[in-house]
């Protein structure tokens, strides 16, 4: 659980890095006079990054259902922490004009089709690991550590930000973070080469029951389930990409925060989420899944339009306890989603079907949320607008999990 969980940390600290330096990256990449513009340039640029990984997904889903999960997972870890690392190197538009942004945007690619095997990899082989009993606890720490690892990013970014000051920061301190993803990217490799496989993927190897087409296998055999999965990530991907992408760029440049308040903000309110669900992930074994994930979704529904007008306030406290009603709700989510997914797919097409449903919902729900919480800022006027993505996102989920069946604590298929 510790080995998969690090190498998830270092994976997703490097997603985490431009969602926090968006407004950063909008400004060193793409030559625009108004700050918001240069913004939605960023986020274009980041949801460019999710188109690629429902190829990832399929590519990585397929080997990892026929050579195994422990070297899919170390191959993901080198190609994100290696694209990351670019970077941190990559010249700016004053320096290199039209080429910078066209470097970035095949980084980002390069990242985003490594995303598509790292998510449902991890959630895969900690599912198969754990007791029937205690697959919500083991399974949820793949979101307790991605959490960590976007709140290990926006906390670099703040400290960096006060020891070199904005302007040191804006002009050359930006590159630190992401050139540091490249020690971490060797940290993550090593721990996962020394993992052993997940006994049940070894078990099904043993007894020459793997696939030898797994995705076809799961697009005839397990359509329903997908379905199910796509409609648990739809909340899941707004969610985690609203409280980490869109909401730093969001309160510096729409709700004026000054930076190291945007950060500090962000940074506290991730690592609320990441606290919580441990705890989450302990309640959906003892009272299973669908009423913490049902929980979940009422929560946004109810509270993401009064949670926006609190930080259109501009009131610091405002703007964290917002973070913390939004917070909860997502951490009331992830604490049971990771395992319903898993249990929903028997093991010889777990990691492709995870892969593909996963990676189509975040590539469209996830991927759109930062541009799209921002086009509605500039078209609608209105500070709230973002809201009613997040609530459009849990209605979708909502609606899902209410027509799904009671998983926690069933054996897994085999």
């Amino acid at each position: 659980m510790f080995a998969t969980g690090i190498g998830h940390f270092v994976e997703w600290f490097d997603f985490g890095l431009y969602g926090t330096l968006a407004a950063l990256i909008g400004m060193h990449f793409f030559h625009a006079e108004d700050p918001l513009t240069a913004l939605l340039s960023s986020f274009a640029v980041f949801g460019a990054g999710f188109v690629m990984r429902p190829l990832g997904g399929l590519w990585f889903g397929s080997l990892g259902d026929r050579i195994g999960r422990r070297r899919v997972l170390a191959t993901v870890i080198l190609l994100t922490s290696g694209a990351t690392f670019l970077i941190g190197l990559l010249p700016t538009f004053s320096q290199a004009g039209l080429l910078a942004p066209v470097l970035l945007v095949l980084v980002r690619l390069v990242q985003g089709f490594a995303a598509g095997g790292e998510s449902a990899g991890a959630t895969t082989f900690l599912a198969e690991y754990a007791p029937a009993h205690r697959r919500g606890f083991f399974t949820c720490w793949i979101d307790n550590f991605g959490f960590l690892a976007f709140v290990a990013a926006s906390g670099l970014v703040l400290l960096l930000t006060s020891v070199l000051g904005e302007s040191a920061m804006n002009d050359w301190g930006w590159r630190i973070p992401f050139l540091l993803a490249g020690p971490l990217g060797w940290i993550g490799l090593w721990l996962r080469t020394h993992l052993e496989d997940s006994p049940e993927f070894l078990a099904l190897k043993k007894s020459h029951k793997t696939e030898a087409a797994p995705l076809h296998t799961a697009v005839t055999t397990e359509r329903r389930a997908l379905g199910f999965c796509i409609g648990f990530v739809a909340i899941k991907a707004v969610g985690h990409w609203m409280l980490q992408a869109f909401i730093p760029g969001y309160l510096a440049t729409e709700l004026r925060f000054p930076q190291e308040q945007a950060y500090f903000i962000t940074t506290l309110g991730l690592l609320a989420v990441a606290v919580m669900i441990p705890f989450m992930g302990y309640l959906s074994d003892k009272f299973g899944r669908r009423p913490l994930m049902l929980a979940g979704c009422i929560g946004f529904i109810l509270v993401s339009w009064p949670a926006m007008a609190l930080m259109a306030q501009g009131n610091i406290f405002a703007a964290i306890l917002a973070m913390l009603l939004l917070g909860l709700c997502i951490a009331l989510f992830d604490g049971a989603s990771s395992a319903a997914m898993a249990e929903l797919f028997p093991t010889r097409i777990r990691f492709g079907s995870i892969a593909i449903a996963y990676n189509l919902a975040v590539a469209f729900f996830g991927g759109i949320t930062p541009w799209f919480s921002t086009y509605l800022l500039v078209e609608s006027g209105n500070q709230h607008s973002p809201a009613l993505f997040i609530m459009a996102a849990a209605l979708i989920s909502f609606l899902t999990v209410l027509r799904a069946k009671e998983t926690a604590g069933l054996p897994l298929r085999p």
